[in-house]
């Protein structure tokens, strides 16, 4: 780190030019970046293969859930009058004309009164459109509804639902784009920097955000190029690339405050505060990526995209972070440094009494720590993987108020959420009828209309009474799979539900793999940073309890809605996203670990000096204490911002990650870390010597001190011992 920092200012004017050119180019490419961007969330598997063979066949349905137009006839008739039958017919005939390549099946193709409501006044069609590969792509829904209205005769009623409708969020408020959760987090975080430096240094770090991000979606945009690369990609870089970024700035110019503060000249300041907080930011950055890193194995396109750009979010931070920073702070950091309110002259006074406290009652502190995190992991063991439900995506607006005129007729909201069956050609009658015996299948149909066959095969659109995307209807779905599944005539199972439960084999089934592998290599990074066995195992551990506890915050909130109406105005989902715990794993995970790593570097680097544990962890925690708060409150400005979408996943992924940021800062960091070290005395800082040259520690004073035995150390500081 010292030499890096030594070229970077020799060479200021290239350093700064290279990162104003990278920045430009970020802002000029940056339209045409997220515009590539897609929601692919295709995956090898049964269902992957059926659903690409219907929509290459018929063009149109697999695994894209159907829109679902609505016809109330008027008071006086019914629908399964010869007349009113015609004519909600040729309305729902007169979508193929508006949106050619369509499939249809309703009450007129299939004749079955299932389709129709309980008081006989309502029915609904499903249309099978071409599936979209990518956001902002052709949206069929206006011409649908355009269509079927115009056929209406007078006095009759048009709506139109479907599952993609329903999850787009609620038409009135619409939520903020991404530029506006962007200027919405950076606001936040200029408030709270504000407060933690008193001067102009505040702006520093959303510099330092503002480069970073831009950077990232220029690296970004020529993946796009190479491979698909998921939407999501877009808010991750641009939230919690901005708040990573900031943390990690904050984290360097405090750093370098306290130097000045302590005496050196600036080029001096800027010198030391990069060979220690510089060095923890590398590190904290090399954390968050290897959890990165578990998205790129999976074998779901979508992931790993995610998994290339999440990569890149913590990399570019650190290189900024790294490059650029310091040359900032060499040239005109200290006018920036005006007019000084705040300084960094001595430890925070608030935070190193805490420090005192914990470890004077470390026991208390460690049976209080650990009993709330076993509160708040508690409702994980019930948590269900799937999707929200209907009721928990769109709450008001056309596409609500459409479904809830079907449900209030009997008709089952997983009607919008069919499987698709492919057949041989003559087989289909059978297999309809047997689907339709199945538990948890509200009826079964196979039009006979031309629409429904192509080269040889059928297909039959099994309804489910309970929507696909939760547990129950789940449940079908593997029913179905397994009851017709190598049956006569079948030729597989698609549709969303049965693809959602291949997402889950194929993700989640060598899920403990994964995270032993990257506990491991995490294990390994740490070990080197701290030299320490204990404090790298405990920081490990203590990341899985945390992301356990942002499951079990998860679970009690949107599944089973305890404050989601209040805060979201969404009632209970019944299931979290499929995707959503794997990237609140993949994230959190190493963002947690940026507290750990600042924290316990601060630890370390006390002990070293003094020898002490009860002075490592009160300077570590008071020097370090305030910094955690404010980088936490900044990231849960970020996720505050995320949830403001209308899309109901994202605002479960950013409470996820949000509590998870601030359990891990408040509970984890504050309060079980230096009761833990206190506990553990001079065991910390055991480091058998194989394991120091294994991962190659610098030997000297600072990797003696790491791989020194609790024996060497009783005799080197014997007074010190009893207070460890």
């Amino acid at each position: 780190m010292p030499a890096l920092t030594r070229f970077v200012l020799r060479h200021k004017a290239l350093v700064t030019l290279l990162w104003i050119v990278v920045a430009a180019a970020g802002v000029m490419t940056l339209s045409g970046t997220t515009h590539r961007m897609t929601n692919n969330f295709a995956m090898p598997g049964q269902a992957f293969r059926v659903d690409n063979q219907i929509a290459g066949e018929y063009g149109n349905g697999g695994s894209q859930t159907p829109y679902v137009p609505v016809i109330t006839v008027a008071p006086g008739e019914r629908v399964t009058d010869p007349a009113a039958a015609a004519a909600t017919g040729q309305a729902f005939a007169a979508i193929a004309k508006a949106v050619p390549g369509v499939r249809i099946a309703d009450y007129h193709t299939t004749h079955d009164s299932a389709f129709v409501t309980r008081d006989g006044r309502t029915t609904f069609a499903l249309v099978y459109t071409a599936p979209v590969t990518g956001f902002g792509g052709p949206d069929a829904g206006p011409a649908i509804a355009r269509a079927v209205s115009s056929a209406l005769p007078p006095g009759w009623h048009a709506g139109l639902t479907g599952a993609q409708l329903l999850a787009s969020g609620k038409p009135a408020a619409k939520g903020t784009g991404v530029m506006a959760e962007v200027m919405i987090g950076s606001l936040g975080a200029l408030i709270i920097l504000a407060l933690v430096f008193g001067s102009f240094l505040a702006l520093l770090p959303l510099l330092i955000g503002g480069i970073s991000v831009l950077a990232t979606f220029l690296l970004v945009g020529g993946l796009t190029e190479i491979t698909g690369v998921s939407q999501i990609v877009e808010f991750l870089i641009a939230l919690i690339g901005l708040g990573v970024a900031i943390d990690y700035s904050l984290l360097v110019v405090s750093r370098w405050r306290e130097e000045r503060a302590a005496g050196r000249d600036n080029q001096a300041a800027v010198t030391e505060a990069m060979n220690h907080a510089g060095r923890a930011v590398v590190f904290s950055g090399l954390t968050v990526a290897i959890g990165l890193l578990s998205m790129i194995v999976l074998p779901v396109p979508m992931l790993r995209s995610v998994g290339y750009g999440g990569v890149l979010v913590p990399l570019v931070s650190v290189a900024v972070a790294v490059t650029l920073l310091p040359v900032i702070l060499a040239t005109i950091g200290p006018r920036l440094d005006w007019p000084r309110l705040r300084t960094e002259r001595s430890a925070s006074r608030v935070f190193s009494a805490w420090a005192r406290t914990v470890y004077r009652h470390r026991w208390t502190a460690a049976l209080a720590g650990l009993g709330i995190m076993a509160v708040l992991m508690l409702p994980a063991l019930s948590l269900h993987l799937g999707e929200p439900g209907s009721a928990a995506q769109a709450t008001a607006g056309p596409a609500h108020d459409a479904l809830v005129t079907l449900t209030g007729g009997g008709i089952p909201s997983g009607v919008i959420t069919p499987a698709e069956v492919l057949t041989s050609a003559g087989s289909q009658q059978a297999v309809a009828a047997q689907a339709a015996h199945l538990p948890g299948v509200y009826t079964a149909v196979a039009p006979g209309t031309p629409d429904f066959h192509r080269a040889g095969t059928a297909i039959v659109s099994v309804l489910p009474a309970a929507e696909s995307s939760v547990p129950a209807g789940q449940a079908t779905i593997t029913g179905l799979e397994h009851s017709l599944l190598g049956g006569r005539g079948v030729l597989g199972v698609g549709g969303d539900g049965a693809s959602l439960i291949d997402f889950d084999h194929a993700v989640y089934g060598d899920f403990p793999l994964m995270l032993a592998l990257i506990g491991v290599a995490t294990f390994g990074l740490l070990t080197r940073a701290f030299r320490s066995v204990l404090l790298a195992a405990k920081a490990v551990v203590f990341n899985l309890i945390s992301l356990a506890a942002a499951y079990g915050v998860l679970t009690w909130v949107f599944q089973d809605g305890h404050g989601s109406q209040a805060v979201f105005g969404i009632p209970a989902t019944g299931a979290i996203t499929m995707w959503v715990p794997l990237m609140v794993f993949a994230f959190l995970f190493g963002l947690s670990m940026d507290y750990e790593v600042f924290i316990l570097t601060r630890i370390r680097e006390a002990y070293d000096r003094t020898g002490s544990a009860r002075e490592a962890v009160t300077e570590g925690l008071g020097r370090t204490g305030r910094l955690v708060t404010s980088a936490a409150a900044i990231l849960m400005l970020s996720f505050v911002s995320m949830s403001t979408s209308s899309m109901t996943d994202l605002k479960i992924l950013a409470t996820g990650l949000g509590a998870g940021i601030l359990v891990d800062a408040v509970v984890i960091r504050c309060l079980l870390v230096p009761a833990m070290v206190a506990l553990f005395g001079k065991a910390n800082w055991w480091l058998p010597a194989p394991l120091g040259r294994l991962l190659r520690i610098p030997a000297g004073p600072a990797g003696a001190a790491g791989a020194v035995s609790p024996a060497a150390e009783t005799t080197r500081v014997p007074a010190l011992t009893a207070g460890r």
